[in-house]
């Protein structure tokens, strides 16, 4: 499974110079409002070690995908510009919201900057779900009141868009989320606002503090970058870039950087089956059960989910082998009630399909 984000922001924010330096890429312009879209592997030293200790023929590491599309200026979305763009984040797991915190704090306005690009969102969601209960009105006619109730549910989540709120802040009940689930609203995802600083010194900044609470108080993430600085460390040799990274006094790449505060926005973890044959990253949710886990290996191993054996990755490595793991007696067995943590090493008993 790729964990799949898009990038947002107003035009000159720097987005397309975070996806270069996420991507490794050399993106400029846009040929025809098209949009940009990379897939590359998520750094994870943890697969490193796990090669060292098994020797796979095969690895198979987790995959981050990445779309940039043009910068959303106000009025795009309600003149049509913005449509097809939009469209391309709709299988977006979460939004990227590059914010332009670099240049003079006077010439700029990061939060006004971030409000209009919601804004954006919310007329283009408001246009979703006017589209859809205009698609209702038939069967809501004909006496329908499945469709009657979908109708409602969709006008109260509009209502409250044409009030500034966003579908994610709207504590949607259960029924209310199935109602529009088919729309894809982008106001609806999570959201990791990123601040595109000029020099790490600027994170000390108002503007850049601004933004950092208001990510807070959304309950969404936060991530400060210099990203034209580390695009053009992207392009350098991977055995240059860890000192110019560590001039910056930043310890991991753009790519590592974005990928975890992904994974933390969306409550993601990584689990692992490891042995000669392969190495292999699974994602499930924080919170996930063994059988649930189990069946984003193979849908058979949840179904006829009986045991699951457990080492942890540190415990590995602290012991240096699987042989040692066990005869130590610290391989756990554990069964349909718990809870996959980052970093298990996992092997499922199961029942298979007849």
């Amino acid at each position: 499974m790729a964990v799949s984000c898009g990038l947002v922001g107003a035009p000159g924010c720097g987005k397309t110079t975070l996806y270069n330096a996420v991507t490794a890429s050399q993106e400029a312009t846009f040929a025809d409002g098209a949009t940009h879209r990379a897939i590359v592997e998520a750094p994870d030293p943890r697969v490193t070690k796990l090669v060292d200790i098994y020797q796979p023929k095969k690895v198979v590491r987790a995959k981050f995908e990445l779309t940039d599309i043009p910068g959303l200026a106000p009025g795009d979305t309600a003149d049509g510009r913005a449509g097809r763009w939009l469209t391309g984040l709709k299988e977006a797991d979460a939004l990227l919201h590059v914010v332009r915190c670099f240049g003079d704090p006077g010439d700029i306005d990061p939060l006004g900057a971030a409000e209009a690009v919601d804004l954006e969102l919310l007329v283009a969601d408001a246009a979703t779900l006017e589209n859809k209960i205009n698609r209702l009105a038939k069967r809501v006619r004909a006496g329908d009141k499945d469709a009657t109730r979908e109708q409602e549910d969709c006008a109260r989540v509009a209502a409250l868009l044409h009030d500034g709120i966003p579908a994610r802040r709207q504590k949607l009940s259960r029924r209310e989320v199935e109602s529009v689930k088919d729309c894809q609203l982008l106001s609806g995802k999570p959201v990791l606002y990123v601040a595109n600083l000029g020099v790490p010194a600027d994170q000390e900044r108002a503007d850049v503090q601004a933004i950092a609470r208001l990510a807070a108080d959304e309950g969404a993430g936060f991530l400060a970058v210099c990203g034209r600085d580390e695009a053009d460390i992207s392009q350098l040799d991977p055995e240059d870039r860890a000192a110019f990274l560590a001039e910056l006094g930043m310890e991991e790449s753009s790519l590592a950087r974005v990928a975890h505060a992904a994974y933390r926005t969306l409550g993601l973890v990584d689990f692992f089956t490891a042995g000669e044959r392969e190495v292999h990253v699974w994602t499930c949710r924080l919170g996930d059960t063994a059988p649930v886990a189990a069946g984003k290996i193979h849908t058979d191993m949840e179904r006829g989910f009986i045991r699951m054996e457990i080492i942890p990755y540190e415990t590995l490595v602290e012991l240096g082998s699987e042989a040692a793991v066990i005869e130590a007696g610290r391989r756990q067995l554990v069964g349909k009630d718990y809870t996959i943590r980052d970093g298990d090493i996992v092997v499922v008993r199961f029942s298979p399909a007849k």
